[in-house]
């Protein structure tokens, strides 16, 4: 219990007990006092006549005498906000109550002097609640209907007095709704004291377990305070918004709990009315429903952001030597000449326009990682968030392991370096060497794996700009070599000779993947359960058969139809081992076995299922896939039958012990002891019909004295 909790008891016992001269009464806790001040009350139609099909607006109006009020839907404290529980004929519809623009007023007393805070309320005749209802279309013309409103509300003073009505209107139907002169001054000025729509946008960002309001589009901004619809707001007193540029920003504090203990549930969106001055005078204007969202990540300081930019860069200029690209450099800047002649200005244009081309498609790429990024929860999309994410996990440990048989040479991505390099040669003219660049990026991207993974991981938590930027220093690395050959045509007899050397080297890389795959794997098998970890294993394994069959027949000395073969067989075993390594069943919970959990279970006549097994036990594994189904789970739990494994994946002479006792020594053995029966083992190979039958027919009277 809270401090404030069993203060607010303890001020409440107390209270109960005796009206102690000079001390108010505190809200919320008053039944049902004598109170000659009592609200007055309505129920108000704007309507003389209403219309078959037609909206029309029906209003609770609340008079409080001096001193006297009731409060917002959101009060502030613990008080009780009004409500209305509406009783219409068939077909009638009534839609939300809406609710006034409330005063910000002082409570009757603060819980924390130093940190003051806010109440909600309505005075005089202000608690104006307008609710739109829609009549069926086969209202009958003539006739006429009865609404009625059960009301209550809460009025304060000193002390508070809960207050109920029940009010009823009779209306007549007619083929034309009437206005009712006698009330349209009252819906005017009730509309008029409600928040407005405005062309304010809002955003809500939370940051080390606080808010921050931000208001865009207003000039001015003065006197400013948010009444939230939820109470997880606390309703400071300070509310004052500070301008930061062209946006005004409010900082809101959270409250986990009333000052009564009552829990307050968190919400994922905030909505209510913000309050302020401007050179318009006093305004009051709707928040609507918005997401609460991380706030987006600060930008790096220059000497943070230096070496991410550095390493990009070095990325991009690594991404040349893989074997795809590295043959194109000297044949392009080759081209670059030819088409150029001996002019040296046309020689570096085309390798500005070639630059252009590889800035334009890294733009591209970063912009597409950007938006998955943005789809995925914006600035949380960070490189440890989505490694959180079972199919991502999965889905990048697949990317990863492809990408790593591919750099072995296990089979090859689209054309060989040779034709890449003269399909870029072929492409004439400026245009073409702008294409040339794009097409560029495109050849080194399957290369790339060892450097891109880095790059991501480093980027993709930045702000919009500098995420933007490293990817455009990456280009740039990319691409320096084509542009300071085009300036330095007589460079490219310097450029080491394309050899074996470059195949040795995108070998090596592949190594880096494998690792990262591994890696990936065992956050993989983190994620799914230990018990799992055998699918993905296997599933790896299948991915990698698909890649050899593609590599090894889809060749074009292979005649068409083996070809046409090994890609389709490749592609159903690619997705069969992606899919198998995904297809996870959450099935049985298991606690680890010991002697004395069997008793203290079988003691509590509660059912046990044993099961004696090792990960290296390829049966149990067999068994644990086929004869767990979801019914055989679901009646473990509707029979309390409680799963305990006995795993002696390392040797345990406890287990062995046990084994011995059984009359066994392989395994697997399953065992199901019932309180009251004797205990039954299982064949070795289980199926899950065996299992239900077992369950069903040895515990159905497991509670069975002996």
């Amino acid at each position: 219990m809270s401090m404030r909790a069993l203060i607010f008891g303890l001020v409440t016992t107390l209270l109960a007990q005796a009206q102690i001269p000079g001390i108010p009464a505190v809200p919320g806790l008053s039944s049902e006092p004598k109170n000659p001040d009592a609200s007055t009350y309505a129920l108000l139609s704007e309507v003389k006549s209403i219309a078959p099909g037609q909206k029309f607006s029906v209003a609770l109006a609340l008079t409080h005498q001096e001193g006297w009020h009731s409060y917002y839907k959101n009060p502030g404290g613990i008080e009780d906000s009004p409500s209305i529980t509406w009783k219409l004929p068939a077909g009638f519809q009534a839609g939300e109550m809406q609710w006034p623009t409330p005063h910000v007023a002082d409570p009757a007393f603060q819980m924390d002097e130093a940190n003051p805070e806010k109440a909600y309320t309505y005075s005089n005749s202000d608690g104006f609640f307008i609710t739109e209802i829609t009549a069926p279309a086969d209202l009958k013309v003539g006739s006429t209907v009865t609404i009625i409103a059960v009301a209550k509300w809460q009025i304060c003073k000193e002390s508070c007095v809960n207050e109920k009505a029940v009010i009823s209107l009779e209306l007549p139907v007619a083929a034309a709704a009437e206005i009712d002169p006698t009330h349209q001054d009252a819906f005017t000025k009730g509309r008029a004291d409600q928040p407005k729509a405005s062309d304010l946008t809002f955003e809500i960002h939370k940051s080390s377990g606080s808010l921050q309001l931000l208001i865009s589009g207003a000039q001015a901004m003065t006197n400013t305070h948010f009444i939230s619809d939820h109470k997880m707001i606390m309703p400071s007193a300070n509310m004052n918004a500070r301008a930061e540029g062209d946006v005004f920003l409010i900082d809101l504090k959270t409250r986990k709990e009333l000052f009564s203990g009552e829990t307050i549930q968190p919400s994922e969106n905030l909505s209510g009315i913000l309050t302020f001055s401007d050179s318009s005078g006093k305004r009051s204007v709707r928040v609507p429903s918005t997401a609460i969202v991380k706030a987006p990540a600060p930008p790096l300081a220059f000497a943070k952001f230096l070496p991410v930019l550095l390493g990009m860069f070095f990325g991009g200029l690594i991404l040349n030597l893989m074997p795809c690209v590295f043959p194109v450099i000297g044949i392009k800047i080759l081209g670059f000449v030819q088409q150029a002649g001996q002019d040296k200005k046309k020689i570096i244009l085309h390798g500005v326009l070639f630059t252009l081309g590889v800035l334009v498609s890294f733009w591209i790429l970063s912009g597409i990682l950007f938006a998955a990024r943005q789809a995925a929860g914006g600035e949380e999309f960070g490189w440890g968030y989505q490694l959180q994410n079972k199919w991502v996990v999965l889905g990048l440990m697949m990317l990863m392991f492809i990408m790593a048989l591919n750099l072995f040479g296990v089979f090859e991505i689209g054309t060989s370096a040779t034709s890449v390099g003269g399909n870029l040669q072929n492409k004439q003219g400026l245009s073409g060497s702008f294409f040339s660049g794009f097409l560029a990026t495109m050849v080194a991207t399957p290369c790339s794996g060892p450097f891109l993974g880095a790059a991501i991981g480093a980027a993709i938590v930045l702000p919009p700009v500098q995420f933007f930027t490293a990817f455009t220093v990456m280009a740039l690395g990319l691409s320096v070599p084509y542009l300071l050959m085009s300036i330095f045509p007589k460079l490219v007899d310097y450029l080491p000779r394309p050899g074996a050397w470059m195949e040795t080297f995108k070998q090596g890389m592949s190594f880096l993947l494998f690792a990262t795959t591994g890696y990936l794997l065992w956050i993989y098998a983190g994620i799914i359960d230990l018990d799992h970890a055998l699918k993905p294993i296997l599933g790896l394994s299948i991915v990698a058969l698909a890649c050899w069959i593609y590599g090894r027949w889809t060749g074009y000395a292979k005649p068409k139809k083996t070809r046409l073969i090994a890609s389709v067989l490749a592609l159903a075993l690619l997705v069969f081992g992606i899919f198998f390594s995904g297809h996870i069943k959450q099935g049985v919970t298991w606690e680890t076995w010991s002697e004395e959990r069997v008793e203290e279970l079988l003691e509590e006549d509660t059912p046990v299922f044993v099961d004696f097994t090792a990960k290296w036990c390829a049966l149990c594994q067999v068994n644990k896939g086929n004869a767990y189904s979801d019914e055989v789970v679901q009646l473990m739990k509707e029979r309390g039958i409680v799963a305990l494994k006995a795993d002696k994946t390392k040797a345990d002479p406890k287990i062995e012990a046990a084994l011995d006792e059984l009359g066994r020594t392989a395994i697997p053995v399953n065992v199901l002891y019932v309180p009251g029966k004797d205990l039954i083992i299982t064949p070795e190979v289980l199926t899950s019909d065996y299992l239900l039958k077992l369950f069903r027919e040895n515990t159905e009277e497991s509670k069975v004295e002996k």
